[in-house]
């Protein structure tokens, strides 16, 4: 199986995952929303399970953030 990473919109509510994405954050410290940001990132890939799939969004990503104004 050749899988793609899917890059059209998906989620049936982009704004409210983003609130619930927010809102788990609240009332945790850097540390703490590193971490639940990882496990978050981890849980999903275990989701998705295809490695091709998930090294094409490593890529994409790491060349994103290279583009990122800090």
């Amino acid at each position: 199986m050749n899988a793609q990473l899917n890059l059209d919109s998906n989620l049936s509510a982009p704004d409210d995952f983003y609130e619930a994405l927010i809102d788990a954050h609240q009332g945790l410290d850097d540390e703490q929303s590193r971490m639940l940001n990882a496990q978050l990132i981890l849980l999903l890939s275990n989701h998705i399970g295809n490695l091709a799939v998930l090294r094409e969004a490593l890529s994409i990503a790491r060349a994103n953030a290279g583009s990122t104004a800090r």
